[in-house]
């Protein structure tokens, strides 16, 4: 059933107009997670792909939820990688309809285990303004923006353009001098970071963990390896009931996930 979010989303600030509704299927708990937005072309390279899957899979490793658009091509990858229970599909049309069709079945996943969110009434059909209102949504939710793959003059660079004026950092991955032309200008141009170690690079948002173990704000504290004091200031005895489990260890009076 889709409902309509009431609460307020502290990330949307950030866009040109806070939306006048929002509507979603799902859990909305995923929204308080750390986030990344990850877009790309829907025609990516087998490079690419493999890319794109392997970093969507080392972030939701960690806890770290997967913005993307539920589109054929790199959106599709990401939310695969992640997996249903650690994504968030942002479409461009209403939620009792399934676009792109090819997509319905992962759709339909997402909306039982993670969460599907539109600016968009049911019935309205996708248009190409509301696939460009999506995209500033899919930017303004993640922390950052991933692109893997883009073409100039596409609609990943477009949601470039959101990400800069949101001032939020911009990831690409490498490619060869003749692939991906939007982003190899993007690093020619300085206005992107490069990504050339999946696994090192999504070590910045944590260790990667378990499925099993609770991501709640104790866990996402944690990531962070703070000191021992922090850690009993903010959570108090719940850092000792940690160790016990094993779910942490204190060496040198610093908290770190095992």
């Amino acid at each position: 059933m889709t409902q309509i979010i009431k609460e307020h989303i502290l990330e949307l600030e950030d866009m040109k107009k806070y939306p006048k509704e929002l509507f979603y299927r799902g859990s909305l708990e995923l929204i308080k997670r750390p986030k990344v937005s990850i877009v790309g072309t829907r025609r990516p390279s087998a490079y690419t792909r493999q890319c794109t899957y392997k970093l969507a899979k080392a972030m939701a490793s960690r806890g770290v939820c997967v913005v993307s658009g539920a589109a054929m091509g790199v959106d599709s990858i990401a939310h695969d990688g992640a997996g249903a229970d650690n994504t968030i599909a942002v479409v461009a049309n209403g939620l009792d309809l399934k676009y792109p069709a090819v997509n319905r079945q992962q759709i339909e996943s997402i909306e039982k285990s993670g969460l599907v969110m539109s600016q968009f009434k049911d019935g309205f059909r996708a248009t190409a303004w509301s696939f460009v209102v999506r995209n500033e949504l899919v930017v303004a939710l993640g922390d950052i923006l991933i692109v893997t793959q883009a073409d100039l003059n596409s609609g990943s660079m477009r949601s470039v353009e959101y990400a800069q004026k949101m001032g939020k950092e911009i990831w690409v991955l490498s490619h060869r001098i003749d692939e991906s032309l939007g982003t190899n200008k993007l690093l020619s141009d300085g206005k992107a970071n490069i990504i050339l170690d999946i696994e090192k690079f999504a070590s910045r948002f944590g260790k990667d963990v378990q499925s099993n173990i609770l991501k709640d704000e104790f866990f996402y504290f944690c990531q962070k390896s703070p000191t021992f004091d922090e850690t009993v200031e903010k959570f108090g005895s719940r850092v000792y009931e940690a160790e016990l489990e094993g779910s942490v260890t204190i060496h040198n009076g610093i908290v770190t996930l095992q």
